[in-house]
This record gives C-alpha cells, sequence and structure tokens, in this order.
C-alpha cells in the first residue's frame, strides 16, 4: 500500500444517534474486489445532521465511519483489479449494490437500505464511508476520473477543477438519474419541485444542462430568487421560470398552465410536504403522455389524481439514486462542459474535527459542503 503509517484518523459513531468522535483505526485493507482509497473530500449531505442525531431514523449499523460520496485517489488495488492504478483520481459512488442481486441497495455509512440483503452486506462487508483518511470501497464503486482535463489548468485546456469541486458531481449524479430514467429531452419543459434544497437545485442545474426548459416550484420567494441568480451563468433567456407553491391545487394549476405543454415532472420532496398542492397539481398540469420521476422523502402514500394519469397515459418512475452506467454518463457531461461544477462560490471545506460545523452550514444553506480529511 501506498501509505507509511498502519492507522488513520476517521470519524467514528460508536452508538446510534450519539456524537460523532475522531478516532485513529487500523487502516482497511485491499481485498479481492475492493479499493482503498485515500479521500482527498467528502461531501455533506445537506440533512446528514439529522441522520446521524438520529431525528430522521435512518437505519444503519453501529459502530460506524459516517460519510457518502467522495473524490480520492487509489492507495491499494484488489488482487483482481484489471484497470484502476494506484494513484488514480477516482469518484466514489456510495450506492451499493449487491452483486448477484442488484435488488439488494444501499447507501454505504448512510443507509442500510429496504432488503435483507442490503442490511447483510452493510452489516458487513461495506459498512463505513468517507468521512476518513482511507476507506474500503468497492471496485466498481470507484469511477475514474481524467485528472488532466478535469484539474488542469485552463491555460492547457483544462477545466480547472479542484477534488472539492468534483465532489459535488455526486450530489448531482442523484437527481441525473431520475431524470434520465424519465428520458427528459433538450427543448422539452420539466417541472422540478422543491427546486431550493441541495437535491432539487441539483436537479435544476442537471436539467438545464440536458437542455431542457425548467419550471422550479418552492415556498420562498427569496430563495427561488436565489436560485436564478445562482444559475444564471447556465441559463439561457426563458429557459428558467418559477412558481410558489400556493397551498391551492387549483391555484398551482393555474399557475403552470401558461407554461403549457409540460412534458414532465421531477419531483424530490422532503416527508414533511406530503400534504403540500404541489404534488397533485404538478401531475395535473402535465401534457398527455408526460412522466413523473419520483424521487422524494415521502413516508406515507400520497393521493394522486388517477383518472387524469389513467386517461392522459401519464407513466410515474420510481428512481432511487443512480446506475453504475449513469454516473459515467455524468461524468461525461462534465468533461464535455455540458454540465458545469461550482457556482458563485466554492464549496465550503471543513476538516475532520470540524465535522459539526459542516453539517450545520450544508443544513441551513444547502450549498456544497465538504469534508477533508
Amino acid at each position: 500500500m501506498a501509505t507509511e503509517t498502519q492507522t488513520h484518523r476517521a470519524l467514528y459513531q460508536d452508538v446510534y444517534a450519539e456524537p460523532l468522535v475522531v478516532k485513529n483505526l487500523e487502516i482497511p485493507k485491499a481485498t479481492p474486489g475492493s479499493v482503498i482509497v485515500r479521500i482527498a473530500a467528502a461531501g455533506v449531505i445537506t440533512y446528514m445532521k439529522n441522520i446521524y442525531n438520529g431525528k430522521r431514523q435512518y437505519p444503519y449499523p453501529t459502530p460506524i465511519i459516517p460519510g457518502s460520496g467522495a473524490v480520492g485517489r487509489v492507495a491499494e488495488l484488489g488482487a483482481d483489479s484489471t484497470s484502476l492504478k494506484v494513484g488514480d483520481l477516482v469518484l466514489i459512488d456510495p450506492v451499493i449494490r449487491g452483486r448477484d442481486n442488484a435488488a439488494d441497495i444501499f447507501l454505504f455509512g448512510v443507509h442500510s437500505g429496504h432488503s435483507d440483503g442490503s442490511r447483510k452486506l452493510m452489516d458487513g462487508e461495506w459498512r463505513h464511508g468517507t468521512f476518513a483518511e482511507f476507506a474500503k470501497i468497492p471496485m466498481e464503486n470507484c469511477a475514474p476520473l481524467n485528472e488532466k482535463l478535469l484539474c488542469g489548468s485552463p491555460e492547457e485546456g483544462g477545466l480547472g477543477y479542484s477534488p472539492s469541486d468534483l465532489v459535488d458531481l455526486g450530489r448531482l449524479l442523484v437527481p441525473f438519474g431520475g431524470l434520465r430514467d424519465i428520458e427528459l429531452q433538450p427543448g422539452q419543459t420539466v417541472i422540478v419541485a422543491p427546486a431550493t434544497g441541495g437535491f432539487g437545485s441539483a436537479a435544476v442545474q442537471v436539467a438545464l444542462s440536458m437542455g431542457a426548459k425548467v419550471i422550479a416550484v418552492g415556498r420562498n420567494a427569496s430563495k427561488l430568487e436565489n436560485l436564478v441568480r445562482q444559475m444564471a451563468p447556465i441559463t439561457r433567456p426563458g429557459m428558467l421560470e418559477t412558481m410558489m407553491i400556493s397551498g391551492s391545487v387549483e391555484t398551482d394549476v393555474k399557475n403552470l398552465q401558461k407554461f403549457q405543454p409540460i412534458d414532465a415532472f421531477f419531483d424530490i420532496s422532503p416527508y414533511v410536504a406530503a400534504d403540500s398542492s404541489h404534488f397533485k397539481a404538478a401531475i395535473l398540469s402535465l401534457r398527455h403522455g408526460g412522466r413523473v420521476s419520483l424521487m422524494g422523502g415521502f413516508r406515507t402514500d400520497v393521493p394522486i389524481p388517477h383518472s387524469m394519469i389513467m386517461h392522459a397515459n401519464i407513466r410515474l418512475q420510481g428512481t432511487w439514486m443512480c446506475t453504475r452506467a449513469q454516473v459515467t454518463e455524468g461524468i461525461k457531461l462534465v468533461e464535455k462542459g455540458l454540465l458545469r461544477l461550482g457556482g458563485a462560490e466554492p464549496p465550503k471545506e471543513f476538516g475532520l474535527e470540524g465535522w459539526e460545523e459542516a453539517f450545520e452550514y450544508a443544513n441551513t444553506t444547502a450549498l456544497p459542503t465538504v469534508i477533508l480529511p
């Protein structure tokens, strides 16, 4: 292994919902099918604070090293590696699927999934996340990055990104999976709701990069205005509209009518929005043959306009995260300059000891936030 020490620093939770601590732990060893990655930057999900304090009641085993998507360098390879090399820069995809059953899907370091198989895998081999100096990752979850192109200087034909910039690709890939699953096409119009959170704003950015017109829906006028400012560098006139949620289905439908025809609706609602007027209104506003991407966090059933869905040939498509093929597609969009990373300000960086500040910053701003081990 390309390391000089046998231990590394890691953020650690010994008991579910109790405070995290930084500990010195043994560096994991590469086994067949795995890669040891030296973490350069690890992303902080906007609601991570409420994952590890237990408020979201996400199922995961303890003790655990938290952390999700990240960027790092290959430090050691399993014996069955054929293309990755020590030193390669890679994007770490946190979505793990059972190798003998792809339906066993979970997020290492975050959520143990919804099947006996996914829980078995997280309880055992693939428990720990990326808030550490080193992480053991399934080989197929390490996507090679063209470092010369992505991180090279613009004067030399590069895009000038840092590892912290590249971490945000993981956030963008989540809605990319849902938008690809409903086959969003250039020139089409898509409703994104709610559009001002971490993943909602990512969906707006991805949809615009895919050549679609976006109707960004939210409850907070100032946040919608800020979203428009953030997207200004990648938005052409008339390609990004906004709409306030009124609380009335009828009013929301009326307000959406001026944007018709509307081809698709991307929903990323939190569980607290189960009674929001926007969900039914957006479906009712779709054209014949429209599509709905369901990527939200509803924990209870929500009413849908069944008759309209049936008569208008509306397709409902559920998506959790994205596929390996979509990860590769998303990276290509960035490499081609179609999907731009970074906004008005660079990602906010924190050290391991600053994890509480990092969680709070991400939670209150919904802006890209990273931990540098």
